[in-house]
C-alpha cells in the first residue's frame, strides 16, 4: 500500500510549538495550498490543509517559519475519530509531515500587510 502526499504552500498562521508529557515536540500548521485551476469567477481557490509536524521539523518550523512562509511538507495522510463533548463522533483528515522544506527566503520582519496582499 502507498500513502505518500507531497504539497506546496504557505502558512495560514504562525506556528505554535508544544511538547507532549513526554517531553515530544509537536506543531499542527495549516497548509494554504493553492489549486491548479481558476474557478468560473476567474479566481485562484485554496484548499486548507491541516499538518501534523513532530519533533526537530516542529521545532525548527516553529522557530524559522511565519504567517505566510511557503514550505513543502512530504507525509502521509492519517485518519482519526474522537467524540466531542455532545457525544457527537468527528472525523478529521490531517497530513503527517515526514520531511519539511522551507522554499522560501529567510524570514525577514515582515508586516501584516505584506501578507493580505496575497490574501492571508
Amino acid at each position: 500500500m502507498i500513502n505518500q502526499v507531497t504539497l506546496v504552500g504557505r502558512l495560514t498562521k504562525d506556528p505554535i510549538l508544544r511538547y507532549t508529557p513526554e517531553g515530544k515536540a509537536v506543531s499542527n500548521v495549516t497548509l494554504a495550498v493553492n489549486r491548479n485551476f481558476r474557478n468560473t469567477v476567474g479566481d485562484y481557490e485554496a484548499d486548507f490543509v491541516q499538518c501534523i509536524i513532530w519533533n526537530k521539523s516542529a521545532e525548527n518550523t516553529a522557530q524559522y517559519c511565519r504567517k505566510g512562509t511557503l514550505i513543502g511538507i512530504t507525509g502521509r495522510i492519517q485518519t482519526r475519530r474522537y467524540e466531542n463533548k455532545d457525544g457527537k463522533n468527528i472525523y478529521v483528515t490531517e497530513v503527517v509531515a515526514e520531511m519539511v522544506q522551507f522554499l522560501g527566503p529567510k524570514q525577514q520582519e515582515v508586516k501584516q500587510e505584506e501578507f493580505e496582499q496575497i490574501g492571508l
